[in-house]
């Protein structure tokens, strides 16, 4: 369902996790109805077996190795939709959290000698608070709250709410669902692909979602909808989002990626519909801040500087492609930066452990950075 590229190693060399849905085929497909049993439907995923995720090593030279169950990835049995890559525990090194099809999710923590630990329940981010496994879609992984952790944001369906763990530090998430306003906001929503991203510029990430209900045929025997709007739920600054939503196109939304198309400051997203054009939204925000792109190129062979963090004031982000579901978005590093004309210090931790730090950087630009050679 969803592949993400990563240096697990700190090898210098991108290696690939893989994230598998449930067991299925042409010879194996039962035939499920509405609860009324007049209409055919998609399947619960209890009617199927979940699968192993998988992960690749690169060894160089165009060659993978097959490390799924030696690094302890493959012992954890799931039902898989997507992922989304940060190190959460601030060690150095990249940990992974997949989100799972009404069950819970996992946290493949890093152990740092090509192993991973299951950490999502003794980390309260397995589960929100209620207990409820829920269907989780998409998941990005990054700082809402400028508190230079990594938290955990993702979407789920009609009535599930879109979950949010706050980082708190030494190992551990707190469920802040609703304590950010997101469970009122999101409890009517099925979302799919999701970014936390600064969509205004003011120096908070927002939270975009690409909405629709999963199953088509949902309102000959619901009062659900099946096309919906996207939604943009706005950061206020204070561990609180509103909504922000201006898009007026119900669909059969996916996926979503994020990036300054037109290349003035201002982030824009193309979401994917099913049988249908993609859509691309221009961001078109009045009075939007200042703000920075960074461009990082590495000096081996991550030449994308994936897995690099990267601290503007008291703003944290970091360079992945793995976001959202059933996408990918690999773009400059974006801060907004308000009314912030000149940034002071910017400091960029390479993944091979090199700092380097930029001073008085003019904002409204896009910097290319290139990583210092050892």
């Amino acid at each position: 369902m969803a592949g993400g590229w990563f240096d697990y190693d700190r090898g210098g060399l991108l290696d690939l996790i893989v994230v598998n849905y449930v067991q299925w085929s042409p010879e194996k497909n039962p035939q499920c109805h509405d609860p009324s049993g007049r209409y055919l439907v998609y399947c619960h995923p209890k009617e199927f077996q979940g699968s192993a995720n998988t992960l690749y090593r690169n060894l160089g030279g165009g060659r993978f190795a097959d490390v799924s169950a030696a690094s302890g990835i493959a012992k954890s049995i799931g039902k898989g939709m997507s992922l989304a890559i940060a190190d959460y525990d601030g060690d150095g090194y990249p940990d992974v959290y997949v989100t799972n099809d009404t069950m819970p999710n996992f946290l493949f923590h890093n152990l740092r000698n090509g192993r991973f630990e299951v950490a999502a329940f003794g980390t309260g981010a397995a589960l929100a608070d209620d207990g409820r496994s829920v269907s989780s879609m998409g998941v990005d992984f990054r700082d809402y709250d400028n508190d230079g952790l990594p938290d955990i944001a993702y979407t789920a369906l009609t009535g599930e709410t879109f979950p949010l763990f706050r980082n708190l530090g030494k190992g551990q998430f707190q469920d802040a669902t609703y304590s950010s306003r997101m469970g009122r906001l999101s409890s009517k929503l099925s979302g799919w692909s999701n970014s936390l991203a600064d969509f205004n510029n003011d120096g908070w990430k927002d939270l975009f979602s690409a909405n629709s209900h999963a199953t088509d045929n949902i309102e000959l025997f619901s009062g659900d909808r099946y096309k919906l709007a996207n939604s943009l739920f706005v950061n206020q600054g204070d561990g609180t989002f509103a909504d922000g939503s201006a898009f007026a196109a119900p669909r059969a939304h996916r996926g979503a990626a994020v990036a300054d198309f037109d290349g003035d400051g201002r982030l824009d997203v193309v979401v994917t519909v099913l049988g249908d054009k993609p859509e691309l939204w221009r961001n078109a925000s009045p009075d939007s801040g200042h703000w920075i792109d960074l461009k990082l190129i590495g000096a081996r062979s991550n030449r994308d500087g994936i897995g690099a963090v990267v601290r503007v004031g008291n703003q944290w982000n970091q360079e992945t492609s793995a976001s959202g579901y059933a996408s990918s978005s690999l773009a400059p590093v974006h801060f907004g930066l308000g009314p912030q004309a000149v940034i002071p210090r910017i400091r960029i931790e390479w993944p091979s452990g090199v700092v380097q730090e930029l001073r008085s950087v003019k904002a409204n630009q896009r910097l290319v950075v290139r990583e210092p050679a050892q």
